[in-house]
């Protein structure tokens, strides 16, 4: 549904870009998004009075827009330098967000076929209002509008194959799942996963396609669409500006008050009555200055000789005809190791010594998030282990290395003014030119801890809760299972809480995984770790195809494929999600490399299909004596699943869903149920319309099935920090139960912290008392409303029966 400003907000851009396209922004700067770090999206925001652009749009980039308030609102254009999930993994974030605030369209400027990205994605990035154009980009076209001038620059490898992928249509593995032909070779869902979120029963019946791309105009399986053989360059020059008016001059030249000052002021030459001619130069101020940036991608070494004779770029360097053309910077989004390439850095050694460059590639450490750790340090206050501490090094005040491990390997610092992508570093383009590193984040634990030890009665309740966790037998840190927390969240772009997923450690495997969640992985166990992390990842399990439970994916199988140690990787998933990854691996890059798919309604407890060589091979991998799914109710195939291991314990996760009988069935006598609980119980008519569980619902399921240990997760975004729980003060556990827990991003759990959760709530509470407080209001204010309805509906019926 549209959001009810939307319209109003569409009329008002409207009338505020025609009033703006007259005149030349008096301010410009470039700002770094995302820095390209391990696990963080590589973006830079270009910044006018009037208008927004960005350059690339890594996985994550919407997220760090919002936590900083970089405003997507203004955003009209996206550059895309390379179809690789780095530069578009945040293409459907920020298109729901801007579509949101009433934006009627984006144009994508980029190689041939970058379009189809959303294509590929149609089935679960909804975009109504939202009009996608693409920008002809050609050596002989350019971009042009009030603010900034463009010149494509495209470079192309002519003829290069990829090699072929054992994927997961190749794949001989594959057959043991039983998966028909006709399942594989198709291209096309024709099913709607949101029509549960219809406003009435009518429309829910029916199909509806985006109005961005409709699959009759743009068939991936029958166009020649192969986004890894062309990069797209650009060269951005800001628009002259002309100068203020000199009025002094003005009167020193004779002219007197009126429309003839306008045209000066307009750039016009003059005559006077006298027949005096007098030039606008003469009587404006300097408007500024006009700097030319250039945005570069060289992703590996087959784009290297066309990066090197290309003749575009010779008028930006030091063969450039007058001292205005030289590039002021170079934003590299190139890897590292190419940046070193003898090739490579002869080609920079091309610019002027005064062009600066700015590196925005995985070699960087600033992931960007200051509002994830300063809610780590406050949970760790309460318990270290089940709330550690991040390992995301890249903030200046905590890291005192370089910022770029390759580059100081290299001498590539000595010869270049080399900048380190930073979220916030800036680059002033008007009114003057400088950089500006003033507001670079920093993390301040001491602020942290401060801000929740001075919440009057926090120090009290902190006491008791020591004193109650000081009673549980210390564990070994090698128990296992360790479970890991990485989003609690509810949808494709929060804030605080990423999108759904956690981690079962050791053989261990993923379930769910939203955008963000390879970043999460980085910032949990930490750069040096990650990679060890991956290789140990044997089995990836997607709930159902909605967005905030798959969207991650991809980066993972990119982390996934270059390990070489050649392990393979389950995928237990709807099969539904074939069309999307053979999509974007035929057409974007290959990522289905050693990857078996299982289909999620293979392995139903009242319908199993695997083979026992399958089955085998499966128990085998994750150490698992059953896995077992089931149907749940919420959109088409999305599904429950149990996970018995070999040493006994049971774990079932509930994915998404309204109460089910099926899932108590099978998850009968676990361990630990991970269940949603996206709505407070006072919203159960919102939760049953959107196919969700309270959280009482969820708890009942919890003690129909006999589970041990309940932890709730996937809250709505109206709880950013805290779920509300109605509840006596003093008396949560008789609600809660002492059984029941609440995850958060970054907990990480054994069995035997499980009796501790609950013991956690009232502390949480204090600690996050002001969003509590903000809660409670919002229902009251819900309360009073409805009952102003019910009074109004039942005098309006007292007058229909006199």
């Amino acid at each position: 549904r549209e959001n009810k400003h939307a319209a109003a907000l569409r009329n008002h851009r409207t009338k505020m870009k025609e009033k703006n396209s007259r005149y030349s922004p008096g301010t410009v700067n470039l700002q770094v998004l995302g820095s390209g770090a391990q696990g963080a999206p590589r973006s830079l925001y270009l910044f006018t009075d009037q208008s927004r652009y960005l350059f690339n749009c890594g996985e994550g980039s919407q997220r760090l827009a919002h936590e900083h308030k970089m405003k997507l609102s203004k955003l009209e254009h996206i550059f895309v330098t390379q179809g690789s999930w780095e530069n578009i993994g945040g293409l459907p974030g920020v298109a729901l967000t801007i579509q949101d605030v009433g934006v009627p369209e984006i144009t994508l400027h980029g190689p041939k076929g970058i379009e189809e990205i959303f294509t590929a994605t149609r089935r679960f990035v909804i975009l109504r209002n939202l009009s996608i154009k693409t920008a002809d980009c050609t050596k002989e076209t350019s971009f042009e509008d009030n603010a900034i001038k463009v010149k494509y620059i495209p470079l192309s490898v002519e003829g290069k194959e990829r090699a072929p992928a054992v994927s997961l249509t190749r794949s001989p593995r594959l057959k043991e799942t039983h998966l028909p032909q006709s399942d594989l070779d198709s291209s096309e869902d024709d099913i709607d996963y949101y029509a549960h979120q219809r406003d009435g029963p009518r429309d829910r019946g029916k199909k509806r396609r985006s109005l961005s791309v409709e699959p009759s105009e743009l068939n991936l399986r029958d166009q020649d669409v192969r986004l890894w053989l062309e990069v797209m360059c650009f060269a951005v020059s800001v628009q002259p500006r002309p100068g203020t008016l000199c009025l002094e001059k003005c009167v020193a030249a004779g002219v007197k008050p009126g429309p003839l000052l306008g045209k000066l002021k307009a750039g016009e030459d003059i005559v006077l009555e006298n027949g005096k001619i007098v030039r606008s130069a003469d009587v404006t101020l300097p408007g500024g200055p006009s700097p030319t940036f250039l945005v570069v991608e060289c992703p590996n070494e087959s784009f290297l000789p066309a990066l090197d004779r290309e003749p575009a770029f010779r008028q930006y360097q030091m063969t450039a005809t007058n001292d205005e053309d030289l590039a002021y910077l170079v934003v590299h989004f190139t890897p590292a190791h190419i940046m070193n390439h003898p090739t490579y850095r002869n080609w920079m050694d091309r610019f002027s010594v005064s062009t600066h460059h700015l590196v925005l590639n995985e070699d960087n450490t600033c992931m960007g998030s200051t509002a994830v750790h300063r809610i780590q340090y406050k949970l760790n206050s309460l318990e270290p282990f089940i709330f550690p501490l991040l390992k995301d090094p890249g903030f200046s005040n905590l890291n005192n290395g370089n910022e770029n491990p390759t580059l100081a390997k290299s001498d590539l610092v000595n010869h270049y003014s080399i900048i380190n992508g930073k979220t916030f570093y800036r680059i002033h383009l008007r009114p003057q030119t400088c950089l500006d590193n003033s507001a670079l984040l920093k993390i301040e634990p001491e602020e942290y801890k401060n801000e929740v030890m001075n919440i009057d009665g926090f120090s009290t309740q902190l006491e008791k809760l020591k004193t109650s966790l000081s009673k549980y037998d210390p564990k070994k840190d090698s128990e296992y299972p360790n479970l890991v927390f990485l989003g609690t969240g509810s949808l494709i772009y929060p804030v605080i809480n990423k999108t759904q997923f956690f981690l079962i450690e050791n053989k261990s495997m993923l379930l769910d995984c939203g955008e963000g969640t390879y970043g999460q992985l980085v910032r949990h166990f930490g750069p040096s770790n990650i990679s060890e992390v991956i290789g140990k990842l044997r089995a990836i399990y997607v709930s159902h195809l909605h967005a905030d439970h798959h969207i991650g994916l991809v980066s993972l199988l990119k982390a996934r494929m270059k390990l070489a140690n050649g392990n393979s990787l389950i995928l237990l998933a709807p099969k539904q999600i074939l069309p999307w990854l053979t999509l974007y691996d035929r057409h974007f890059e290959s990522v289905l490399h050693n990857l078996e798919l299982i289909p999620n309604s293979d392995m139903l407890y009242d319908g199993y299909k695997l083979s026992e060589r399958c089955e085998g091979r499966l128990q085998e991998a994750l150490d698992m004596s059953r896995i077992e799914t089931t149907y749940v109710r919420h959109c088409p195939n999305a599904f429950g699943i149990t996970l018995t291991h070999r040493q006994g314990w049971k774990i079932t996760y509930s994915g998404d869903t309204m109460p089910s009988e099926s899932l108590v069935e099978i998850g009968a006598n676990s361990d630990l149920l991970v269940h949603e609980a996206t709505m407070e119980d006072e919203l159960i008519n919102e939760a049953k319309c959107k196919l969700h569980s309270t959280t009482s619902q969820a708890i009942e399921i919890g003690r129909k099935m006999s589970a041990k240990y309940i932890v709730l997760t996937h809250f709505s975004q109206r709880y950013a920090k805290l779920p509300r729980i109605v509840c006596s003060p003093g008396n949560e556990e008789a609600t809660l139960g002492n059984n029941v827990g609440i995850a958060f991003d970054n907990m990480k759990i054994r069995f035997s912290d499980l009796p501790k959760l609950h013991l956690l709530y009232p502390a949480l509470k204090i600690m996050f008392q002001e969003d509590c407080e903000e809660l409670e209001q919002k229902a009251l204010k819900r309360q009073l409303r409805q009952e102003r309805n019910a009074r109004k509906k039942i005098k309006l019926m007292a007058e229909n029966s006199s």
